[in-house]
């Protein structure tokens, strides 16, 4: 059997050959067709992919997100709720022990306070934000010490403050003087620690351990979780691991929480994109179909030069699936040839384009070629073989041996 499509490739081949021009009109159509469809679909990819890391620059794709819903929708009127779950350090703790090394934890809540220096009477407005395990990547000590394990279990009264509160709890002394001082917060004494370094977050803010605040200001400003993934690819994994969590460390307050992640917004771009990439290869068909209806006049055309050859090889014994083979053979060639050197002309077309794209919208726009592009490719080719050449297959398998002999 193989070697029989062999010898009816080869075949093809010869007779290609033979007529290389008329074939070469015949399918260009094809060219042309899968030319546009190879520039188009490398386009879309690239904006596909330009849209997906334009999305990831403004927004983090790994951070799975748990707050608690404070309020309640009754009569279509939203109320806050008397009683609801919220996390603690303890819950942090088991959660990122339920995750391990897939997923990092951090709990935090903000409220605005008045502080008060120990000793001064004057107040200064802050941003008190209780965190664990530790302060943000993006925080930079400049004095002093992070938080410790310990400060979080023991619940310590320590403090680390921002550049910009430094400098107003500092006054006319040196920043450097503030390490080891007390500041007032909520009737308890906080002993600075540590002090940042000038950050892009402009309001002076006030970092504590969480577990150090009273838990009538967590209910008053119930602590976020965000759980930052190490594969961007855990997420939707973590996301359903999180909500089961919840529902077994808080059986009656579960659906006070919501589960939240940001890769909904590649889903949207994905969908969007293949409507677009579904309707302009639609579009573009239209010159596939074009090309094919081409192979299907160059192979009856050939049916019709060779209906003396057909003749003689049924007269020798050829079979009616013989002559088939031979000529879906030399249409599939045929389609291949045409979408290989549409596939080519589609390649240079795209590498003229993008320059002149780069150049008008100033983007880092870039053209993508995907496993994807090359097996639609492969595949419209096999169908315009099989689709298109088989009428002028099963004519030629039809023609009577004596007749086809005596035909001039």
């Amino acid at each position: 059997m193989f070697k029989q499509l062999r010898f009816s490739f080869a075949e093809a081949f010869e007779n290609i050959r033979s007529n290389f021009f008329h074939t070469f009109l015949s399918i260009l159509g094809i060219v042309i067709g899968v030319a546009a469809l190879v520039s188009i679909l490398s386009l879309i990819d690239g904006m596909e992919q330009y849209a997906k890391e334009q999305i990831s620059s403004t927004t983090d794709l790994k951070n799975v997100m748990i707050q608690t819903q404070t309020q309640q929708i009754i009569n279509n009127i939203r109320v806050k709720k008397d009683s609801f779950g919220y996390l603690q350090y303890q819950d942090l703790r088991e959660l990122q022990s339920e995750f391990q090394d897939r997923a990092k934890a951090l709990l935090f809540t903000e409220h605005n306070a008045a502080l008060q220096r120990v000793g001064d009477s004057t107040q200064v407005a802050a941003v008190v934000t209780g965190i664990a395990p530790d302060l943000p990547a993006t925080e930079v000590l400049m004095l002093g010490r992070k938080f410790s394990p310990t400060d979080h279990t023991n619940r310590a009264k320590v403090a680390i403050v921002s550049a910009q509160l430094a400098q107003l709890l500092a006054k006319k002394s040196t920043v450097d003087q503030l390490i080891g001082q007390l500041i007032r917060h909520q009737q308890a004494e906080y002993t600075i620690i540590g002090v940042l370094k000038p950050g892009k977050t402009p309001a002076p803010t006030f970092f504590v351990p969480i577990s150090s605040l009273p838990a009538g200001t967590l209910a008053q400003s119930p602590p976020i979780c965000i759980l930052e993934v190490n594969v961007v690819e855990d997420v939707p994994k973590i996301k359903t691991a999180t909500e089961v969590w919840l529902k077994k460390h808080f059986p009656s307050k579960h659906q006070d929480f919501q589960v939240l992640s940001n890769e909904f917004r590649v889903d949207q771009v994905a969908k969007g994109f293949l409507l677009f990439r579904i309707v302009m290869g639609m579009i573009v068909g239209i010159s596939v179909l074009v090309g094919g209806i081409g192979v299907m006049n160059v192979l009856l055309i050939s049916v019709t030069e060779r209906t003396r050859e057909i003749g003689v090889r049924k007269a020798l014994g050829a079979k009616k699936r013989d002559i088939m083979r031979l000529f879906l053979s030399e249409s599939i060639t045929v389609s291949f040839l045409g979408s290989l050197m549409g596939l080519g002309l589609g390649i240079l077309g795209t590498s003229i384009f993008i320059p002149i794209i780069k150049a008008l919208t100033q983007a880092p726009f870039q053209a993508a070629y995907t496993w994807n592009t090359l097996i639609v490719i492969l595949v419209i080719a096999l169908l315009i073989g099989v689709i298109f050449g088989t009428f002028p297959a099963i004519k030629a398998a039809r023609l009577n041996p004596v007749d086809a002999i005596r035909h001039e």
